[in-house]
């Protein structure tokens, strides 16, 4: 198992300078790929491209670029050009993101996203592999019929025909899609005792491309706070899960909520969602039960974020990428240098 960094997007309280930090020393530090975030603020593309002139060796994954916010050619050209920057270190992770910032924010209808998901990953690859690019597909026609444009092939020679494509995906079909046409899973709120099952149907949709699960990496984003009591560190998660099983989406269509619902945590789930949304995000957060909160994230001692390391390896994660949850750049270096020391210490590391 390797270990990844999730920056996620610019927030109120975090600084291009402070994910240059972290991104730096996980670079020396031998983590794998560095990955940014996208909602409806800053954009992964700008700060990843801003990243690869000032690292090394790290890869660079967008986690995710949001396929209602570009065109699938639009997205190759940024794949391949970041590409080139780096080096050939980009790592592409698509996700259809929700319907409220997909219509809300982009004006893209959010109907049908696995079948535009699977025709939009046949274009990029297309692109990036520069074959000439002609599609006939249901949500995407390329060049559209009665019009002047003609089958075009991308200007430039990117150091790679074909860079790794992940799927943003919590629901079954999407994992399956994952498993069918994409080289990775990047995953949210992932238990590792409830992993099996999250494979098997990712490993159903390897079957049907007649590929096996292994080469196949899994990521899953595992918020991590060390300290001595774990309910003390869980306390600095319960806003970020109460955000997302709570808010992320409407009363009627939460991916996360169904999530925590399938989980086992159906009444805390609509719980939290009926506070937060009642504007009411503090009581939300209290709600969020602990035993959640310690499923999905790495809590405690280095130690335990050890021991909890090996479940998640024996579960099948291949990339585990922690979002950290410290006060500022200085504690996140800490953070990140013991993740490292916890991975020695647990022996699953390659």
């Amino acid at each position: 198992m390797r270990l990844g960094l999730s920056l996620g997007y610019q927030t109120a309280w975090s600084t291009p300078a402070d994910h240059l930090a972290l991104a730096r020393e996980a670079d020396r530090l031998g983590y794998s790929v560095v990955w940014a975030a996208e909602a409806y603020g800053s954009d992964s593309p700008s700060m990843l491209a801003w990243l690869a002139g000032q690292t090394e060796r790290i890869d660079l994954g967008s986690a995710v670029m949001q396929i209602p916010a570009r065109s699938p050619a639009a997205t190759a050209m940024t794949a391949a050009t970041i590409d080139a920057l780096s080096g050939g270190r980009f790592r592409l992770g698509l996700g259809v993101s929700g319907p409220q910032v997909s219509e809300g924010w982009h004006g893209v209808r959010f109907a049908k996203p696995l079948a535009r998901t699977r025709e939009y990953v046949d274009i990029v690859r297309l692109a990036v592999g520069r074959k000439q690019v002609e599609y006939a597909g249901n949500h995407y026609r390329l060049p559209l019929p009665d019009g002047p444009g003609k089958p075009l092939r991308l200007g430039f020679h990117p150091p790679r025909e074909e860079i790794p494509i992940y799927l943003a995906a919590v629901g079954p079909k999407n994992l399956e899609l994952a498993g069918e046409i994409a080289d990775g899973w990047l995953a949210i709120f992932f238990a590792p005792d409830l992993a099996a099952e999250q494979l098997d149907t990712v490993r159903a949709g390897r079957a049907r491309a007649g590929r096996e699960l292994a080469g196949f990496d899994v990521v899953p984003s595992v918020p991590v706070v060390v300290g001595d009591d774990v309910a003390t560190c869980a306390e600095l998660v319960r806003w970020y899960a109460a955000l997302y099983v709570g808010g992320m989406g409407s009363r009627e269509q939460n991916f996360y909520n169904q999530l925590a619902t399938r989980m086992g945590y159906g009444d805390a789930a609509r719980e939290v969602q009926d506070l937060y949304l009642a504007r009411r995000p503090r009581e939300a957060a209290a709600a969020v039960p602990l035993e959640f909160i310690d499923r999905t994230s790495l809590l405690g001692p280095k130690e335990r974020i050890a021991d909890r390391m090996r479940e998640y390896a024996a579960a099948g994660v291949t990339t585990l990428s922690v979002t950290l949850f410290a006060a500022d750049a200085d504690s996140g270096i800490q953070t990140l240098r013991t993740c490292v020391e916890a991975l020695e210490l647990a022996g699953v590391g390659e």
